[in-house]
């Protein structure tokens, strides 16, 4: 759905890491058209003063959406707001009853607050440092492997985070799809790595994880 020429199109900023492949995952499941803008972070375009007005902390992914809720525009940074903000607007994979939705709120802070930062000082140190340092590698790598491990104790009383498909699926998902660059053994986690099969299969997912890879 993506590259779409109408006017009243959201419009997608993004790049080809986990938190931008939470949006176009969302995008693609909600089978809503959008238009993309690759946001190339390793050229730092995404310190250009014109993304900067979209996303003020200089960070992808940020969305902004011509039919906002009074009808203006509106533009919205940080992968977990975009989800509630596209969960509310289209009503789907975020429920409305105030019990599930506090359930599904808890897991996507748990995302936004733990999993996607602990994994990515674990991809920094494991990939990116210049100096290997064994501390920061073994520091972040078995944070990952505990919060996987909160995961799989969840996943083994329900099919999903939350009970039903959410957006806390959505956000936690293309973080756990990079278990092996984390330092992970996915079988050691059986129930996380069939949720994770599970949602693999989603076209949605297929086509949201496929986003923007030829430009990378």
């Amino acid at each position: 759905m993506a590259d779409d020429p109408a006017d009243d199109v959201i419009e997608l900023y993004t790049w080809t890491t986990p938190n931008g492949y939470k949006i176009a995952i969302m995008l693609e499941e909600l089978a809503m058209p959008y238009r993309l803008h690759m946001i190339n972070i390793g050229k730092g375009e995404q310190f250009a003063p014109d993304f900067l007005k979209i996303s003020p902390n200089n960070r992808i992914p940020a969305i902004v959406d011509p039919d906002g809720p009074d009808g203006q525009p509106i533009s919205i940074f940080e992968s977990g707001a975009i989800l509630q903000y596209l969960g509310r607007k289209f009503d789907r994979f975020y429920p409305i009853n105030e019990r599930r939705k506090s359930d599904v709120d808890q897991w996507l802070f748990w995302q936004v607050g733990g999993l996607g930062p602990m994994a990515g000082q674990a991809f920094h140190f494991r990939k990116y440092a210049t100096e290997k340092i064994t501390y920061g590698i073994d520091r972040y790598t078995g944070e990952v492997t505990r919060l996987f491990g909160v995961m799989e104790r969840a996943l083994a009383e329900r099919p999903f985070l939350a009970g039903e498909y959410s957006i806390a699926d959505i956000a936690c998902y293309p973080w756990v799809s990079e278990w092996r660059g984390l330092g992970q053994d996915l079988s050691q986690f059986p129930k996380l790595l069939a949720w994770h099969a599970a949602i693999s299969t989603r076209p949605g997912v297929q086509r949201g994880m496929a986003v923007g890879k030829a430009a990378a």
